[in-house]
This record gives structure tokens, sequence and C-alpha cells, in this order.
């Protein structure tokens, strides 16, 4: 369906030309390496909550989550229960441990850095590791996020795939070469703050068009009985695999990172707080869109050709149907808002793992903060340019990884991450057998997709059985990688007896 309205193009320019200013002023705050791959650790609760959350949040949280819940009814919402137990988790127990031990450990600017610097690995074989893992799955999942920006161009403005994959990865691209993650956390906060108003907005619009709640529930009842089941046609081992997604959150990097960018440990708190609430209602907006848009769509089957092609476009043609052209352009935008804050988060993760982790380590330990910072300006565009040439054919069965990334890095780095912090007796090979079973277990546990369980599961029990069992048999970590861990544990203990929210 092609769509060519002024006003939907005039707000996708406004929006467009105000990530690309956000991105100036992020050049003009970047002095360093610190600060263009971290923020120089200076983002408050506000910015470390909606950063994290646009972050992680893709055209998905838009698409995706609305049309699944559309075709199969409310069941669907497992996938939002087990996301929001996870996050709140990941917050809650690895933040600000991940932000105090990312400082004490070298000031670690990337997971790598952390791990690498954790566990005293002279020889850099985590950090090695931890990088190719980075650099494999996001310059994939990258290339998804290209193909989704190219395909939402394509079907609202008419234009040829090419030219819409062009546009959407050029303006991507543009603000986070000109100003790294600050410019990358600012548009997040903003990305952040369109989408919950377009969540919670349009499913109010929807419900109140259809007579009210009680009303909507009736007509969705009356299409089909089942959509009210909360658990459908699933079996126990789907609700399981529906709800493991939440395990993913403790191993994203594009996540982890902005826990390390906080201003201190004391931010935390509040950041999730705000963060939890944001991605509470955003994640119940969109099963509301999907769900009651059943409804409406049923007693409007004349508006129902593009939904009926294509269930993921339900909130796009319902913020069309429903809303004045200039507020549905306004919500059309949030559906790129989705896709960019994804895809910067990924071009920056992977630009500022071969910045730090490879060029400064192996190649130029002595560089100058300006040459890393230009050189993690070209990773970006060098980045920018594999994932466009992996998205030049969408139908590529390369892109089709991407189902599993998140749980190849839930399941690489997820118990790393969280035995690392809360363990004394972890070691460095430890860190090692967990990383290459988690990820070679979720490699092959998809290629033969046994019992039906999906695959950071097992994933993540190996890999965390692994650590334990090869910790166990290697000696003991160094005193001062042990009086680290307890120097850490004692902080975080002080700050909760003196109120700290922790």
């Amino acid at each position: 369906m092609q769509i060519v309205d002024a006003p939907i193009v005039i707000m996708f320019g406004i929006y467009i030309v105000g990530m690309l200013l956000i991105g100036w002023f992020g050049y003009r705050a970047t002095h360093d390496l610190s600060d263009y791959i971290l923020g120089g650790r200076r983002l408050g609760s506000f910015v470390t909550a909606l950063a994290a959350g646009a972050s992680d949040m893709s055209g998905w949280l838009l698409m995706g989550l609305p049309g699944a819940v559309y075709l199969a009814g409310i069941s669907e919402s497992w996938i939002a229960i087990g996301l929001i137990l996870g996050a709140y988790l990941n917050w809650r127990f690895v933040a600000a441990r991940l932000r105090m031990f990312t400082e004490k450990t070298g000031d670690a600017l990337t997971l790598p850095d952390y791990f690498s610097n954790r566990f005293h690995d002279q020889r850099h074989v985590l950090r090695v590791v931890s990088a190719v893992v980075i650099l494999v799955f996001f310059t994939i999942y990258a290339a998804s996020g290209v193909v989704a920006g190219a395909r939402l161009f394509e079907s609202m403005f008419g234009l040829p795939y090419g030219w819409a994959m062009w546009l959407g990865a050029f303006c991507t691209m543009a603000y986070v070469f000109i100003g790294g993650f600050l410019a990358v956390s600012w548009t997040d906060t903003i990305q952040a703050s369109l989408m919950f108003v377009a969540l919670v907005l349009a499913p109010i619009m929807v419900i109140l068009t259809l007579g009210g709640p009680g009303a909507s529930l009736d007509a969705v009842a009356a299409v089909n009985p089942a959509h009210l089941n909360w658990f459908g046609d699933l079996s126990a081992v789907a609700i399981i695999s529906l709800l493991a997604w939440g395990l993913g959150y403790f191993g994203q990097p594009h996540i982890l990172v902005r826990f390390m960018a906080a201003e201190s440990v004391r931010a935390i708190p509040g950041a999730r707080r705000i963060g939890m609430t944001w991605m509470i209602l955003c994640l119940a907006g969109a099963v509301a869109v999907g769900f009651f848009g059943i409804a409406y769509f049923a007693a409007h089957p004349d508006q129902a050709a593009g939904v009926t092609a294509n269930s993921e476009r339900v909130f796009i043609e319902l913020a069309l149907i429903l809303f004045p052209s200039w507020i549905a352009g306004m919500f059309l935008a949030a559906v790129l808002a989705a896709i960019m804050s994804t895809l910067s988060a990924q071009l920056l993760v992977c630009s500022s793992s071969l910045t730090q982790d490879i060029y400064k380590t192996f190649f130029r330990k002595d560089a100058t903060q300006r040459e890393l910072v230009w050189f993690g300006r070209a990773m970006v565009f060098a980045i920018a340019l594999v994932a466009i040439w992996l998205a030049s054919d969408p139908e590529s069965r390369v892109l089709g990884m991407v189902s599993y990334a998140w749980a190849g890095f839930g399941a690489a780095f997820g118990p790393v991450v969280i035995l690392s912090l809360t363990w004394r007796r972890m070691t460095m090979l430890g860190a090692l057998a967990g990383m290459i079973v988690g990820a070679v277990t979720v490699l092959v546990w998809k290629q033969f997709g046994w019992f039906g369980l999906y695959e950071i599961v097992p994933g993540f029990v190996l890999a965390t059985l692994a650590i334990y069992v090869v910790s166990m048999m290697d000696k003991a970590p160094d005193t001062v990688i042990q009086s680290t861990f307890d120097e850490v544990q004692d902080d975080i203990r002080a700050l909760r007896h003196s109120g700290g929210g922790l």
C-alpha cells in the first residue's frame, strides 16, 4: 500500500532532521574515546532508562508484537511477560554491580574490555572471543534493521527497495558517525518518548471507537472466544520458551553498555523505576493495539485490506485510520524511531568493540584520543556498509540468523555477566568455557529444534554449568582479583544500608 501524504512526509522530515541535529550536538560534546563510546559515564537516570529501553525495543514492538497478537490473541503476550521479568531482574541485580565493576576494573569501556579486565586476561583471549561474537551477531542483526527501515520507507512512500534501504541506513549512520554514544543516547531518549506516546494513545483511541473497554472485549470474543484465552493452543514448552526471552537481557551488549554509562551507581534505582514503567506501558500498549485491532477490523472489514495482507501493519493501519494526518505522521515516525534506535545501538557497539578491543589493544596502544575517535567513526561507516550489503538481498538466508541472535548473546554472555558479578570463585577459563558453550549450544540447538524449546534455555543452563565446572577445576583467582570483587560487594552493601535503593 503506497501512502504519500504531505503531513506524513513533513513529520518524517522533521523527525530525521531532528535526529541529525542531535548528532551534531553530540559531536560538539565528544572529546575523547570515552565520550564517543560510553558518553564519558555521565548519563542521568532518565536518559539511562529510556536509552536502554529504546535500544532494546526495535520495530518488533510496534509491528511484530501487535501483529502476532492480532493473529493469535492474548496468548501471544507471554513473551511480553517474560521480557518484563527479565528486564526487571537485569536492572535489579546486574545494573549497579556492572556499573561499579567496570569502573574499578581499569575503567572498562566495552563488555569485552570488562571481561578481560575482570579476570586479568593478559593474553586477551576473552576480549577477542567476545569481540568476535559481538561483531558476527550484531553485523547481521544490524542488517535486519536496515531491511526493516527499508520496508517501512518502501511501503509508506512507494520508494524502490534499494533507495529505501540507503535512505534509512544513511539517516541512522549519520548521527551515530557524527555524535557517537551521546548522540545515540539522546536520540534514544526522544525516540523512546515518541514510542511511548504512540503506544499509549493508539489503543485508547481504538477502545473509545469501539465503545469502551467492555464493548471492546465483547467484540473480540465475538470474533473468536479463543482470542481471550491466555493459554490458547500453547503447550507448556511453548510458554516456557516465550517466558525465556527474558533471559536474553543479561547478555545484550547494547543494553548492558547503558548501565556502564550511568553517571553513578546512585542513578540506577531511579533509572530502573523509569525504565520499567516505560517498558510495561509500551508492551501493554503494543499488546492492546493487536488485541483490540481484532475487534476494530472485524467491525470495519472495508478498511482491513492492509492488515489482511500483512498483520504486522495493524499499528500503522490504525494510526492512519483513526488519527489526523499530522498525528498519524508522528506515530509512523515512532515506527522508524523503534528501528533506528536499535540499529544505532548495534552500530555503535560494533564500532566500540573494533576500536577499543581490537585496534587499540593489538595495533595502536599509544594512539591519541582523536585518532581513536575517528577510527571509531570510520568503523561505524564500515559496519554500516557491510550491513547494507547483507540487506541488499532481504531474502538472503543470512538474515535468518537474526532469529537467534538474541538467544546467542543471552546464552554466550548472560551467565558470564551474572556470575562474574556475584561469584568470587569464578575464573578466566570458566568465563571462556561459558561463552563458547553458550554460543555453540544456541547455534546447534537452533538447527535441530529439539522438543520445540527456545534455544536460549539449554544455552543458558549449559553455559552456567560450564562456568561452574571449569572454574572449580581451575585454580582459584589471584588475591588481587578476589580483593577487587570483595571491594565491589562491600560498596554495594554499603549503598544498600545507606538507603541507596539498590
